[in-house]
């Protein structure tokens, strides 16, 4: 299978894998905190919106920087983009996509894609207690991912330090620790107040 091609079917498995929790969000979680600092699950909805926009420029070939007009985020709009955020990538693509001033190979930029759209469904699960790990061969095709993409200049910033896990810890564990996250299983708990234990190094600007 070419590069691109897998890269796209880990995109459809992470987009698979989050709009299932999508459906499960109402507008009584919005004030919800996340495993984000500083990110209630209603920023951390918006965050996701404007970075499906952006993923789905990417498939045009450049992804536009300039920062967009905050507002009110729906779960249905979500659900739609990332429909399409996948149809734009089953279609002829270019090689590379420009990011604003870096060109990246385009199969890079799929799988940081679908990085981000699976761990940040994994963050919004927690936000409304729904006890649903991200899938281990899913995780499994985004560690290697995520640890060519995650440099250490990005800890502080837009990531947590690396969480310690056991060493038979399965790779959805291996993966949140990694981004910072505590990947343990929580049954049954629903966090609607306070900071939830994740990426503490992740603030209103940050991209991850």
């Amino acid at each position: 299978m070419a590069p691109l091609d897998q890269a796209v079917e880990l995109l459809d498995r992470a987009l698979s894998y989050t709009r299932v929790t999508l459906h499960e969000v109402s507008d009584a979680d919005l004030p919800r905190r996340t495993p984000c600092e500083r990110w209630d699950l209603g920023q951390l909805l918006a965050h996701m919106d404007d970075a499906l926009d952006a993923l789905s420029e990417g498939a045009h070939g450049a992804v536009d920087l300039h920062p967009r007009v905050p507002v009110r985020v729906r779960v249905g709009s979500l659900q739609q983009k990332a429909c399409a955020l996948l149809a734009a990538w089953d279609q002829e693509t270019p090689d590379h996509v420009t990011i604003g001033d870096q060109r990246l190979e385009t199969p890079v930029v799929v799988r940081a894609a679908a990085l981000e759209i699976a761990v940040h469904g994994w963050d919004v699960g927690l936000a409304i207690g729904a006890d649903r790990p991200i899938p281990l061969e899913l995780a499994r095709g985004l560690l290697p991912v995520a640890e060519s993409l995650l440099a250490e200049s990005d800890r502080g910033s837009q990531f947590g330090a690396p969480r310690p896990v056991p060493a038979d810890a399965p790779d959805d564990q291996r993966l949140l620790g990694f981004l910072g996250r505590d990947g343990a299983p929580r049954i049954g708990v629903t966090q609607s107040e306070g900071q939830i234990p994740g990426n503490t190094g992740t603030g209103e600007a940050a991209a991850s």
